[in-house]
This record gives C-alpha cells, structure tokens and sequence, in this order.
C-alpha cells in the first residue's frame, strides 16, 4: 500500500472524453516522471505531473489513486478523500482507492466511513493483511469511543507514576538528575546521549513530564511574549521527530538560553523516527528555561494523529504504554498561540472561518481537550493561507483557506501587524504570502 503505482492500467467512463493514443502515451510518460518525484519526495511537483497526466487521460484509475496518495502525505485530507473517489468511481474494484480514502477519513476521525472502506478493500482482497489490520484499528477506536462516551470521558487519564519509586540500575551510563533538578549540563549531556541513538532512564522521563505539565498549566492559551528593545526571538516550524536536524538548528543558531529565546510552532512529533528524543529535548529546555523556551500545540499535537503517524507507538517501544496518556495529557496544555511583542500573532495552522472571531475569543478557549471536529481551536491548529480571497473550503478537509483580504482584516482587528504558522512543508523553509503579512515557517528539512 506504501508505493506508487507504476502499472499501465485505464478503465471506460462514458462521461470522461476517450483520450488519443497520443493523449495515453503522453499520460503515462508524465505518470512516470510523477512516480520519480514522488519516490524523491518532491510531492507538490508530482501533484502537478500526476494532474498533467489526468488532463491526458481522465479515464485512468491510477493517476487519481496515486494524487490522492501524495495528498495524503502533505496532510491535505480533504483533496485525497475528492481523488480517492474519483478513483473508486472509474473502478469500483481497485482496491487502492478505498484503502487510501480510509485513510484520510481516518485520519479526520470519521471512523465510520473509515471503517466502511477498510471493510470494502478486504471485501476485494481478503488476504490484504494491511486493509485488515486498519479494519481492526476503526473498530477498535469506535468501541473505545463508545464506552469513553458511556463513561462520560473523552480520553483515558494519565497514569500516575511516582518517579522516586523506580530505581536507576548500576549499569546505566546516562544523564541524571540530581534531586530532580534540570541544569544546563543535565540537558548537554542528554543531547549527546541522545546522539548516541540511547534512551533516557524511565525515571528522569516521567520526573520531566510532570514538571513540564505543571508549567504549561500554569500558562495560557494565549502566551504573551515581550521582547525589549535590542532582543530577538527566534521562531521555528514543524520539527516533526527530526531530532538531527533539531540538534543543527541549535548548533547554527545558538542553543536555547535567557538570552537565545525560542519559540517552537508544534508539530515536534509523528513521522521522524526520534520523536522521543525531540520532544524530550524541547521539554526538557522548557523544564530549564521556562520564560524562554516557548511552546506552541501543532495538529499533531493530537491522539489520533500520534496513532496513525507513529509517536504513540515510539512512546510504547521507548518508554512503555503507560507513558502514552501522560503525553495526550501535556499535548491539551500546549498554548494554542503566542503574541510576540503585542504585534506579532503565531500559531501552527491558520486563521478563522468567521470574522467575528477575535483574539480575545482565542484567550478564552478552554485548550484542555483533543481538538473538536470544527470551531476556533480546531481552524488554528489546521487551516492555511489561501491566493484567492475572501474563505474556501481547506484541501485539508477540516479548517479553511483563507485569503489576503481575511489576514488583512484580522490584524488591522486586533491590533496585529504580522501572522507567522507553520503547518506546511515548505522546500526553501518559509515563505511570505498575503502581501507580507503571513509567514510560513516549516523547520523539518528531511519531511516525508
């Protein structure tokens, strides 16, 4: 399920012009070229090639299946769910198309329609040992939903550990914490360690969980940041488990400090093969400098995402299950959105689908929960700028695309002169968009 098709294949479809042999050969020579991005990782560039080839030919299969593949990755839901039905439509028994359309459903927590198409593909493939295992995982989710509603909770509480009580082996070669206290040489030491591709002790783990929980509690959903004259504040994107490539960031631009404050825009976790370690370090810079190391929660940030893009079960492997819940417990009391020196708004996603959303709506969010299905919290974790103006309905499936003329009212609204997210994989690392009032900044070089 995990690669691009690279077959020959076209189906008939009265309403879809019969294309020329030429128009075929074309097709399948941009679909080539397509499949190549793709496996390099230049998705955008593949979208492009793949809709090159569809303008070919409409009437195959494949192209629709494989555009709906690479939406997926960028996270643009809502387009792959649009291609994946196209592609089910010209023929209703590949079985690519309904897995990739449960995927993205899935990954917008609409389980039953998720489930509904894993049950189709293992309809056309009985044996399909990846259909079936994500058939499992909807209905699992929906049991576990059912007896959370019966119970009235919406996630299971964290469990609680008593640090003190795990004893730390001889043999154990790496960083400790002396009463508990984090020092700048405790986190030197565990960067390196980290290095080395070893694990923290289980102990210090849970002693720096509980406390970065307790000093996101005490912050608000919206985190005000001065920054006097003659200072800086450095903002980074996406991180995304990319734990090298974090550790560069800190040797180029400094390391975090009283004096080198950061500001990180979610999505440190899923994808990257080192979420732990990123997560530890940005945590654990917290724990050391809270007034300076400033964290914002991403769309990943979330129980379905850390499920389906891996955090949950590096967490498992690294530290054991029990961990897990602490995690979704510190993600809720992420801050939601940063002002920096009263100007400056950031936050991961984007803007609102009403104008009369303000941010002072924003302050009062009650951000301790998973991310509701639409509403405020959910539009700046998901949404994204847009070239048209004014909203559309986002590729994404949940948020909007919103226009220059939305940003412009926005800021002139709230006093605000600059918006600065993240959220999308950019290949230069940022860019400037809506007349030079949004900044896109994406810090996950090797995403994938």
């Amino acid at each position: 399920m995990a690669d691009s098709d690279s077959d020959s294949s076209t189906v008939v479809a009265n309403e879809r012009p019969e294309p020329t042999p030429e128009q075929v050969a074309k097709s399948e020579e941009l679909k080539g070229q397509a499949n190549a991005k793709f496996s390099e990782g230049h998705l955008n560039e593949a979208i492009e090639l793949y809709t090159q080839a569809i303008d070919n030919n409409g009437r195959n299969h494949i192209l629709y299946s494989n555009r709906a593949f690479c939406h997926i990755k960028l996270e643009s839901y809502g387009s792959a769910i649009i291609d994946a039905t196209e592609s089910i439509t010209l023929d209703p028994t590949y079985i690519k198309g309904y897995y990739r359309r449960g995927t993205a459903y899935l990954a917008l927590h609409k389980l039953k329609q998720a489930k509904a198409d894993f049950r189709e593909a293992v309809k056309i493939e009985p044996a399909n040992k990846e259909a079936r295992a994500k058939l499992n995982d909807c209905d699992k989710a929906i049991k576990k939903e059912k007896f959370e509603a019966a119970i009235g909770m919406d996630h299971a509480p964290p469990t609680q550990v008593d640090p003190d009580s795990i004893e730390v082996e001889a043999a154990y070669k790496g960083p400790r914490l002396e009463e508990g206290q984090v020092t700048e040489k405790f986190v030197e030491d565990m960067v390196e360690h980290f290095k080395s591709e070893k694990k923290l002790h289980v102990k210090y783990a849970w002693q720096i969980l509980y406390q970065v929980r307790e000093i996101l509690k005490k912050e608000e959903s919206v985190v005000d940041v001065k920054v006097p004259a003659g200072e800086h504040i450095t903002v980074c994107g996406d991180v995304h488990g990319q734990f090298y490539d974090l550790c560069n960031i800190f040797e180029l631009n400094g390391k975090p400090s009283t004096t080198n404050p950061y500001l990180f825009n979610g999505d440190f976790v899923d994808r990257g093969s080192f979420s732990i370690e990123t997560i530890m370090t940005l945590f654990t810079y917290k724990v050391l400098y809270p007034e300076h190391m400033h964290l914002n929660r991403g769309n990943h940030e979330s129980v379905n995402m850390n499920k389906m893009y891996g955090f949950e079960g590096e967490v498992i492997s690294k530290f054991g299950k029990e961990m897990v819940n602490l995690f979704t417990d510190i993600f809720q009391w992420l801050p939601l959105a940063h002002v920096i020196g009263g100007k400056v708004l950031v936050l991961h996603g984007g803007l609102f689908s009403k104008d009369e959303t303000t941010l002072e709506d924003v302050r009062k969010i009650d951000r301790h929960m998973e991310p509701p299905d639409e509403g405020p919290m959910t539009e700046m974790l998901w949404s994204d700028p847009g070239p048209n103006k004014g909203r559309e309905p986002s590729k994404r499936g949940v948020g909007v695309a919103f226009g220059a003329d939305v940003t412009k009212r926005f800021l002139e609204a709230n006093g605000l002169n600059l918006l600065i997210r993240s959220h999308e994989c950019k290949d230069e690392g940022y860019e400037v968009e809506h007349g030079g009032k949004t900044i896109t900044v994406f810090s996950a070089p090797n995403y994938c």
